[in-house]
């Protein structure tokens, strides 16, 4: 397979004017296959373009990445949609994922960098809320979220707002017919952590008739449906964390699930569930679930808009939220998402948009590429295999014609000179 088929391939799949297609094509070639660093010295190597080309790329035309990305997310999605499969073990056919990570940078030097609170101290990067779209058990991310500091607001005369404000936003111009075509608002669940729950996101999936599973704060407020009937609505509200612990009459299933690795382990959670209401947004399932051998008190507490399922469904379906971290690990660890070092936030822009776009092209079965591979990292590699053996037919083509060892030996001191 030459590299010139996976070139018009990629072209072929991507919407770009003709000015641009060379080195839109390259990058996304670069970031497709297997390397230690996805620089724009690696990339000017490895294409044999200037590094200028892909500076200007990323600087100029970050409504290009964008677009492509949107377009790239839209023809996946259909694709997928025209044979429409329930989520595996579970009654929704379409899962929106919801989380947020940290593009971690040097220093606050660039444009847009922040201190983030993550957990084990201050990072100093990017944030980026990202959507995923899971049709068929395919992930297909969304164009993502980004969030601007105070002060990159005020220098570029943009209204600040925070993330569960952008996400509101986004979940209420988000037309899954643009992607999937006409679908039923019930076969849709929108799964997300502790960290979007929040009133007017949950009011936000409820008025677009989707449903939710959202992990509660302990603090967030509700109440029995027994209180809710026969209470007055502003009061006998309590945190969710005693909730639980004022029903101990309510009995603690066991539920056992498969893991889905290499190594296919069996988990085993207990759980206890009821119906309730939510405070500022109606009638829920409320789960307490933790690990039925590990009861280290690290419970987590889930609420469920539809109230029609059961609750090992509920489990299941939090369950395949894990999917977005797993798509974080893989941009960062094989398509070098934080393989950015420019200074203006419209580059880094530009970067997280072919990056995602990479990752959708990986999942499109790319000429040469075994239809049953699964790991991204596998593909990577059989793409990098095909262009060498592309590169040992050119040399040894070379070295057979006449004169062609001195013109090779000339091409290997060029290529030293300009390393």
């Amino acid at each position: 397979m030459q590299a010139q088929t996976l070139k018009t391939w990629i072209a072929r799949r991507i919407s770009v004017r003709t000015r641009l297609e060379q080195v839109c094509v390259n990058y996304l070639l670069f970031l497709m296959v297997a390397t230690l660093k996805h620089s724009f010295t690696q990339a000017a190597r490895f294409s044999g373009l200037s590094k200028s080309a892909f500076c200007k790329l990323l600087r100029d035309h970050c409504n290009v990445a964008a677009y492509t990305l949107d377009d790239l997310s839209k023809k996946q999605a259909r694709q997928f949609a025209k044979c429409l499969h329930h989520l595996t073990g579970l009654p929704w056919k379409i899962a929106i994922l919801v989380d947020s990570t940290i593009q971690h940078r040097a220093s606050l030097h660039p444009e847009n960098a922040k201190k983030f609170n993550h957990g084990k101290g201050y990072v100093i990067g990017h944030q980026w809320t990202n959507v995923i779209l899971v049709i068929n058990d395919i992930l297909i991310p969304l164009p993502p979220i980004p969030f601007y500091s105070k002060p990159y607001c005020r220098e570029h005369g943009l209204d600040y707002q925070s993330e569960h404000d952008l996400v509101v936003a986004y979940l209420t111009n988000l037309h899954l017919e643009d992607y999937i075509g006409s679908c039923d608002p019930g076969d849709v669940i929108v799964l997300a952590d502790s960290g979007y729950d929040n009133k007017k996101i949950e009011n936000a999936i409820i008025k677009k008739h989707w449903n939710f599973i959202i992990a509660l704060g302990k603090t967030r407020s509700v109440k029995s449906e027994a209180l809710y009937l026969t209470t007055p609505k502003s009061r006998q509200w309590c945190h969710i964390a005693t909730f639980f612990r004022n029903h101990r009459r309510l009995k603690w299933q066991t539920v056992r699930f498969m893991t889905n690795g290499a190594k296919r382990k069996r988990m085993e959670f207990r759980i206890r569930h009821t119906l309730g209401y939510l405070r500022y947004v109606g009638q829920v399932q409320l789960v307490c679930s933790e690990f039925k051998r590990r009861p280290d008190g690290r419970r987590k507490y889930l609420a469920c808009s539809d109230v029609r399922v059961t609750a090992r469904q509920i489990v299941l379906g939090y369950r395949l939220r894990w999917a977005v971290e797993i798509f974080h690990k893989n941009v960062k660890q094989h398509l070098g998402f934080e393989d950015v070092a420019t200074t203006s936030f419209d580059s880094v822009k530009s970067h997280v948009h072919w990056v995602y776009c990479a990752y959708i092209l990986l999942h499109m079965s790319p000429p040469g590429v075994a239809p049953d591979t699964t790991s991204l990292g596998a593909k990577q590699r059989q793409i990098q295999q095909l262009l060498e053996d592309k590169e040992k037919r050119r040399v040894l083509q070379k070295l057979t014609q006449i004169g062609g060892v001195e013109r090779y030996k000339v091409e290997l001191r060029q290529a030293l000179a300009a390393a």
